[in-house]
């Protein structure tokens, strides 16, 4: 008897089972994701990103592209239990900013967060220093620009995270051809071929891509 496929978005439901959400503020952000229909990385992919910074022991992490702070939120936490350090969390809106540090406050982690009200990647470059971490989720059409950039600021044996690799399926459609969806097709032909990382793709919420720079 033939089994069933694996339905990708119960796989997604499931996983949610196994997250453990640290502070109500996170619950509080997910519901303004879904009331204002605002793009976040949600509780899976948090999570995910916590464990990465826990695990490597990140004391120095750059997030390129931070909204109001949910991403940042996961990966302050990995830091106050790795003993201090520093998050920099970038975003081009000054009230988008501010309801980060708001978010960051309420959960007792802000000194752990450095806020950029800027172009996340000329924050990046404009920052006199090497990171444990690099997470990017800029304009998409920017992923393959943003590559050597990444390259001169993470240090050796650094950590990539990259989403939104999959644009729900979007990358597999020959006849979709736009600037958001060449950016990712690009940027991942780029991380295939190269011999500075290695790299992973995770398939949880809308792909994750995991490389390590050699």
């Amino acid at each position: 008897m033939a089994r069933k496929p694996v339905d990708y978005a119960e796989v997604q439901e499931h996983a949610i089972e196994f997250v453990n959400r640290f502070h109500s503020e996170i619950e509080l952000m997910e519901g303004i994701a879904v009331e204002e229909r605002f793009p976040i990385i949600g509780p899976v992919a948090g999570e995910f990103c916590y464990q990465i910074a826990k695990m490597s022991n990140a004391k120095k992490i750059f997030e390129l592209g931070s909204g109001y702070g949910y991403s940042t939120a996961w990966f302050a936490k990995a830091l106050e239990e790795n003993g201090g350090e520093i998050v920099h969390h970038t975003v081009w809106d000054e009230e988008l900013s501010n309801r980060a540090k708001s978010h960051l406050t309420n959960m007792k982690l802000d000194q752990f967060v450095k806020f950029h009200c800027s172009e996340a990647l000329e924050a990046l470059r404009q920052t006199d220093d090497s990171f444990d971490i690099i997470f990017m989720d800029v304009d998409k059409k920017y992923y393959p620009e943003a590559l050597p950039l990444i390259e001169a600021k993470i240090k050796k044996g650094g950590i990539l995270i990259v989403d939104n690799m999959l644009l729900r399926g979007r990358i597999f459609d020959p006849k979709r051809i736009d600037p958001t969806t060449d950016g990712v097709r690009d940027f991942a032909k780029l991380m295939q071929n190269s011999n500075k990382w290695n790299s992973t793709l995770i398939p949880i919420r809308d792909g994750i891509l995991l490389s390590t720079k050699k």
